[in-house]
C-alpha cells in the first residue's frame, strides 16, 4: 500500500455537509459525482496531500444508509492507494483478511475499488483504490 488515499465520511445531507467542510477546510469540493453501483452521491475535498470524501446515500437500503441508521454520521472508511488492486486483494486474502469484493469495481474519483471487511481490520472498513489509467476510462 502506497499511502492513505482518502478518508470517507458518511453524511445525511451532502449539500449541507459540503458547506460545513468548505468552511472547516477553507476550500470548496473539487469534485462531486454519483456512483450508481454503490447508491451514493459523493464530494471530494483536498487540502495539501489529504483528501476527504463525503458520502450521501441515494437509496434507503444502500450501504451508507445502513451505516447511518446503525452508527450515525461519521467516519465510514479509510482508503489506501495501491498500484495493483488485484495483486493486493490476492495478498490480503492469503493473509486471512475477509475481502468484500473479490473483483474490483469502478468507484468514485476515477478509481477501481474493493473493500476489506471491518471484522478483519479491528472494526475499520478499508477501501483499496487503484487509479484508472486514461485508456481504461472508456
Amino acid at each position: 500500500m502506497k499511502k492513505v488515499e482518502h478518508i470517507g465520511i458518511a453524511v445525511k445531507n451532502l449539500e449541507a455537509s459540503n458547506l460545513v467542510y468548505s468552511t472547516l477546510l477553507g476550500v470548496a469540493p473539487y469534485k462531486e459525482e454519483e456512483v450508481l453501483s454503490e447508491g451514493v452521491k459523493t464530494s471530494f475535498f483536498k487540502t495539501g496531500p489529504n483528501k476527504i470524501e463525503l458520502l450521501e446515500s441515494t437509496t434507503e437500503d444502500g450501504p451508507i444508509a445502513k451505516f447511518l441508521d446503525k452508527k450515525g454520521e461519521g467516519i465510514h472508511h479509510i482508503a489506501f492507494a495501491v498500484d495493483d488492486i488485484v495483486a493486493e486483494l490476492s495478498r490480503l486474502k492469503k493473509e486471512g483478511f475477509v475481502i468484500l469484493n473479490e473483483v474490483p469495481k469502478k468507484g468514485a474519483d476515477n478509481k477501481l475499488v474493493a473493500f476489506v471487511h471491518p471484522k478483519s481490520t479491528n472494526g475499520v472498513l478499508v477501501e483499496l483504490c487503484q487509479e484508472v489509467a486514461p485508456e481504461e476510462k472508456r
